[in-house]
């Protein structure tokens, strides 16, 4: 009987230690989520209306060169005075900063918030072609790394308080909360995931994405047709076109990688490399005569969505995406991600018998899900954004683009550490 008493005694000390652990987090992801959900707030807002000044005055996008130079300006005089040893800098890393956090212990400045916060909306006042969710992860792991800080965290509670600062922000400006935690969990190493952090991020998303939509923030709406019926020829379309898409991501990665190798290459200096950038990508919108592949692009994914595209949309935004990053310019490569895959999803209809609305959507998810490896958080975006219609359809085009586009990605601080093709440890980043 003692016995008995003396385990029951441990047990129900065990689950007491570890409920006192679960408030814990419960209390930091919602302190970080809410912080995160308010700067996401005001990101949101600022970049909104520097769209709208560069779009009301189209004439701006002449000075993206002297933008591009302001933008190496500031990280130069903030990465100059306040640099420590060892310490990477914002202008250095980008996203992968955020990455390199978790896997190799590097620190991550509490600059990184404000500079990428201002050098982005700089980005898109001009006219850069990036992305703002990237800019969103690089600041939520900043801010979740000055909390630890702040709390004299050991570096594994330090590593759960970036994934969840990541997920918070990524869910405040993109609107998919459940995407976001399991994204931020899945991206650092693909093939095991961090577990312990599930609750900190799903708890840092939903509550950032609660206060951002409380605030206003409007997230893009997608509605998708009819879906087609589960069959065999049904699902070969799919499975051609996540062929398709992997390829498309693995053109996409080394486009990304070769560009800014070679103007890394040609242009030594920062301020050469970013004002040369600028100034093909001005000359190249006045030979587009359009400014739709400039900015974020949210319009043309919608009309893509609604089956609304041309057939060179895709290369032209990789093309204006791949020498914006290349140059220097700040924001992320997730949203034209989302670009080049819904609008080649929506060319790939023509002759693959899927609906356009239906194909774009497959191809905006699986393209996503090729450049980040990251399929069960593609799966989950592609259940959130198209209110979990034909579930079937996105499990074969993620699955398929997942496997066949290799070891490629966007973010060179990744580790795959299981193979893709075979049941073994390989532990290796992706390739660049």
């Amino acid at each position: 009987m003692n016995s008995l008493w003396k385990t029951a005694g441990r047990e129900g000390r065990k689950i007491g230690e570890h409920f006192l652990v679960f408030l814990r987090w419960l209390g930091l992801s919602l302190f970080l989520g809410a912080v995160m959900g308010l700067v996401a707030t005001g990101f949101y807002y600022v970049l909104d209306y520097v769209t709208g000044v560069r779009v009301e005055h189209s004439s701006i996008i002449w000075f993206l060169p002297l933008g591009g130079l302001l933008i190496v300006l500031i990280y130069k005089l903030f990465d100059r005075k306040t640099k420590k040893a060892g310490e990477l800098t914002p202008s250095e890393k980008g996203t992968n900063m955020a990455l390199a956090a978790v896997n190799s212990d590097e620190d991550i400045p509490a600059r990184t918030t404000p500079l990428i916060f201002v050098t982005t909306a700089i980005s898109h006042l001009f006219g850069a072609s990036v992305g703002r969710e990237g800019a969103a992860l690089q600041m939520g792991a900043s801010m979740g790394a000055t909390f630890a800080k702040l709390f004299r965290f050991n570096e594994n509670d330090k590593k759960i308080m970036i994934m969840t600062g990541m997920s918070a922000a990524f869910a405040g400006i993109f609107g998919a909360p459940l995407t976001a935690a399991i994204f931020s969990m899945e991206v650092i190493s693909v093939g095991v995931m961090y577990y312990a952090a599930l609750v900190p991020c799903v708890i840092g998303a939903l509550t950032s994405f609660y206060i951002a939509r409380l605030l206003g923030v409007q997230y893009a709406a997608y509605s998708l047709g009819v879906i087609p019926d589960f069959t065999a020829a049904n699902a070969g379309r799919c499975a051609v076109l996540g062929i398709l898409c992997a390829l498309l991501s693995i053109v996409v990665c080394l486009t990304l990688i070769g560009t800014e190798n070679f103007f890394h290459r040609i242009f030594k200096n920062e301020f050469i490399r970013i004002f040369a950038s600028g100034t093909i990508l001005s000359l190249l919108t006045l030979a587009v005569g359009t400014q739709e592949y400039n900015g974020l692009g949210t319009g043309a994914i919608l009309a893509a969505v609604a089956g609304h595209t041309v057939w060179y949309a895709f290369l032209l935004k990789l093309l204006f995406t791949a020498i914006s990053l290349a140059g220097g310019y700040k924001g992320g490569e997730i949203v034209p991600s989302l670009f080049i895959g819904a609008t080649f999803g929506c060319l790939c209809s023509s002759f693959l018998g899927i609906p356009p609305e239906i194909c774009a959507a497959l191809a905006m998810v699986a393209v996503f899900c090729g450049v980040t490896n990251s399929p069960l958080a593609s799966f989950i975006m592609g259940m959130e954004l198209f209110g979990g219609k034909g579930l079937w359809m996105f499990a074969i085009v993620v699955a398929i683009s997942y496997m066949l586009s290799d070891y490629y990605g966007l973010y060179e601080s990744q580790l795959i550490i299981y193979s893709k093709y075979r049941s073994a440890y390989i532990r290796r980043r992706t390739t660049h």
